[in-house]
């Protein structure tokens, strides 16, 4: 039997296993031995003064003359051509477990749909409204959105300077005078929603943008009942549209800012806190109270809260809606603006407002007392409005 291992140095050294086998080509085979390995074994260098060991050689497989033709070894066909080495496929070996097989990429597209359904939840406000409504112009989200930058979250200037494109002045013309109010931008076509005090009873509407910009405005819709109203803009496009957050996600003593045009005042800017959730807010209902109310300009729209009344009589048809109250400096003008959180979300229009009734200059103003409708309730009321509103 011919030898399977040597000695170093014992025979011819050749580059590979393989050099010289013609020398043996007329050896026999024997199918027992393992196939050759598929490269040259490493040989791991010694130790200086270290015993060199046995090295095992992998024994040639060789075709033989039945298996391969004489013109493909390029011999005579007797042998005495150099011998074509075929290499054997190595065969796993017996037990052994099968190779892995590469996984597929199923569970990779599953957590992509998984990350997309995610995404998708995150936007859910915004897709229910547009299916609602059937516009797909309103930018909602929830308060995670941030529409000031992360390292800006809380800062006036980068809110204001964020929203305030977004919030018009409104003056609209009444059968005795006139109103001033706020509004803001849904859509970038020029949806506006606004305070049913602010237009009702009016003849025309002129709204003014951030950028001076005027505009004529038609009344969509009005309820009454939620002291809500949305108007269109003519010929308007490629307007800024607020972010309308989530109203539900507040808590007392969060910042906010309010963006409106009080007194006429257009983008005043004041900041505050929540500073109660759900407060019960009685508002007049009478469009002939809310002109003569407007009219006197005794410190903006009427409200009763706690069986008290503020800003003069609000008559006997009145509605009562829940609340936000704010510290945020609300006064007559204001109506209808919005109240911020401090990612740049809207997360109220701001409705009422108390002011001391006084001749004293000392007392007049904003006392830190300010009501607005939760934004939550005026994505609710979206699609009635757009089909004329509860009052039609």
């Amino acid at each position: 039997m011919t030898e399977s291992f040597r000695r170093s140095g014992e025979y011819e050294n050749f580059d590979t296993p393989y050099q010289g086998a013609q020398q043996h080509a007329s050896s026999p085979v024997n199918p027992e031995w393992p196939p050759p390995p598929a490269y040259e074994p490493v040989r791991q260098p010694l130790p200086q003064g270290a015993h060199q060991q046995p090295v095992v050689e992998p024994t040639a497989v060789w075709q033989t003359p039945a298996q391969t033709p004489a013109s493909a070894v390029g011999g005579d066909g007797n042998g005495g051509g150099t011998a074509l080495l075929t290499p054997v496929a190595a065969e796993p070996a017996p037990g052994a477990p099968e190779p892995r097989k590469k996984r597929t990429r199923g569970p990779l597209a599953l957590l992509a749909a998984v990350a997309i359904v995610a995404a998708a939840i995150g936007g859910g406000t915004a897709y229910g409204i547009q299916e609602l409504t059937g516009k797909d112009q309103v930018v909602s989200s929830s308060t995670t959105t941030s529409v000031v930058p992360s390292s800006k979250t809380g800062d006036v200037a980068s809110i204001a300077a964020a929203v305030s494109p977004s919030v018009v002045e409104i003056n609209a013309t009444l059968s005795n005078g006139s109103s001033t109010g706020s509004g803001v931008i849904i859509t970038s076509d020029g949806e506006i929603v606004t305070n049913n005090h602010v237009i009702s009873g009016a003849s025309s509407i002129k709204v003014t943008t951030s950028d001076g910009k005027s505009y004529t405005a038609k009344v969509v819709g009005t309820d009454s009942k939620k002291d809500l109203a949305l108007i269109k803009l003519e010929n308007a496009s490629g307007l800024k549209a607020a972010t309308l957050g989530d109203s539900d996600g507040i808590q007392v003593g969060d910042e906010v800012v309010a963006i409106g045009s009080p007194e006429g005042l257009t983008g005043t800017v004041t900041s505050g806190i929540v500073s109660a959730l759900n407060r019960d807010v009685t508002v007049s209902t009478d469009e002939s109270q809310g002109q003569q109310q407007q009219q006197q300009g005794s410190g903006g729209w009427p409200f009763e809260f706690g069986g008290q009344q503020f800003n003069g009589d609000t008559g006997t048809s009145t509605t009562t809606y829940k609340a936000l109250q704010t510290d945020a400096s609300l006064n007559p003008g204001n109506s209808g603006g919005a109240l911020i959180d401090a990612n740049g979300n809207i997360i109220g229009i701001n409705s009422a407002m108390y002011s001391a009734a006084s001749s004293s200059s000392s007392d007049a103003g904003s006392v830190g007392l300010g009501f607005a409708i939760p934004i939550n309730t005026v994505k609710s009321d979206l699609a009635s409005l757009r089909a004329g509103g509860s009052d039609s």
